[in-house]
């Protein structure tokens, strides 16, 4: 399963064993990058580390005009990953002619599966994998946090790790990550409030896991976008993760279309007018979410109604999606967890877009209502100032940021 052909070998295999963690970076089109992140991984207080890092595109782009500029930009990645001599980086070369992807068995899950399944190959059961992005930040006590998280937490399934856009300094783009990033940060906020199991904000750049939770769930399975979501999920079906540790990551808020969905989509959508992929669902729909899994353990003894059934019905095409848990599992442990791997966290994203069809409402007011009902000793009278007269378009790009920051807080309170 987690075969790997290690096209450029630099790296000691009897060191990488006793190495604690490991780095998987997948690279395209980072060649202005890669200088800043190999600094950051130089000033780190944890010095024993290794990286795996997979320069990648598919290889028909080297026969695209439109596209050949990424290639030869990752051509001179390969060189300066090459020219660092450092006997701690592994490279696999998914980039040169002839090595690239076939078409539509490519993109960063693929650059990111192959990074981490050359690590679990050869690194210790008990070994760390950090996924991390070429274009993002990381402070020097990032990889000694995650290195003591796991230490303390060392049955856990991994870490989803807590993010912090800086501000582009043109305010319009400032506007974007802003808003995109206030999405996130309320979908969580909400997810934490009624204690459901995927509340997780997933980032390629900012997550972290031990090698044998990630041979236990079978790897990162390389879908084309959303990787990251999809192992999260697998993690959080299979044990327990954090979503708090004493680090932060810093992604870049770029512009860019190299996966269908994610910061660079939505900023791509966002500066077009359209964010109705990222709205603020009204908090009542999360706590009709909550009130469903409330239910999963009366469920076991007959069939009542949650307030997910016309969503769940439409979905799976049954009337009634209980009945074959109960008869696949006969005792309530087992049935409860059975219907939370079946409801899980895609199906919450698209039950939350099924009833935003069924409801309108005003994102500025799901925000709003959110913060006074659940955070209300949490503002400050300069915050119910700018709330009062919130506007995603207008309101100035520092009140935003003021709102961003409240919401950070709240984040890093949770656990």
């Amino acid at each position: 399963m987690f075969n790997v052909d290690l096209t450029i070998l630099r790296i000691s295999f009897g060191a990488m064993e006793i190495c604690k963690v490991h780095i998987a970076l997948p690279v395209l089109n980072e060649s202005r990058n890669l200088p800043k992140f190999f600094d950051s991984l130089a000033k780190q207080q944890l010095q024993d580390y290794r990286v795996v890092v997979c320069v990648n595109q598919y290889d028909a782009w080297w026969d695209r005009p439109d596209k050949r500029a990424i290639c030869e930009d990752n051509a001179k990645s390969l060189r300066f990953i090459q020219n660092l001599h450092d006997e701690r980086v592994t490279l696999l070369d998914k980039s040169s002619r002839g090595k690239g992807w076939l078409l539509k068995k490519g993109g960063v899950g693929h650059a990111r599966k192959a990074a981490m399944d050359a690590i679990a190959q050869t690194a210790s059961k008990d070994a760390i994998i950090v996924s991390m992005d070429a274009d993002t930040y990381y402070p020097e006590s990032y990889l000694s946090s995650l290195l003591a998280f796991f230490k303390e937490h060392p049955k856990w399934y991994g870490v989803a790790i807590p993010y912090y856009h800086p501000l582009p300094e043109e305010a319009s783009a400032a506007r974007l990550i802003l808003r995109y990033e206030l999405y996130m940060r309320y979908y969580a906020l909400n997810m934490y409030r009624i204690g459901n199991p995927y509340r997780f904000t997933a980032l390629g750049s900012a997550m972290a896991f031990p090698v044998w939770a990630y041979q236990k769930v079978g790897g990162l399975t390389p879908v084309q976008s959303g990787e990251d979501f999809y192992f999260l999920q697998k993690l959080t079906k299979a044990g327990t993760i954090g979503y708090s540790v004493s680090t932060v990551a810093y992604p870049s808020a770029r512009f860019s279309d190299r996966v269908y969905f994610g910061t660079g989509p939505a900023l791509i959508k966002g500066a077009a007018g359209d964010w109705s992929s990222y709205p603020f669902y009204p908090a009542h729909f999360f706590d009709e979410i909550a009130v469903t899994f409330s239910r999963f353990k009366a469920l076991f003894a007959t069939t009542i109604p949650v307030p997910m059934d016309n969503f769940l019905q439409q979905r799976f095409g049954k009337d009634d999606i209980w009945a074959p848990l109960r008869k696949n599992y006969r005792d309530v442990a087992h049935f409860e967890k059975a219907c939370i791997n079946k409801v899980d966290g895609l199906r919450i994203l698209q039950y939350l877009r099924f009833r935003k069809t069924e409801e309108p409402f005003q994102n500025e007011e799901s925000l709003k209502d959110f913060l006074y009902r659940f955070y209300d000793k949490e503002l400050t009278d300069e915050l119910r100032q700018l709330l009062s007269a919130l506007d995603f378009d207008k309101t100035p790009v520092d009140d935003l940021n003021s709102i961003r920051d409240l919401l950070f807080r709240l984040n890093a309170s949770c656990s």
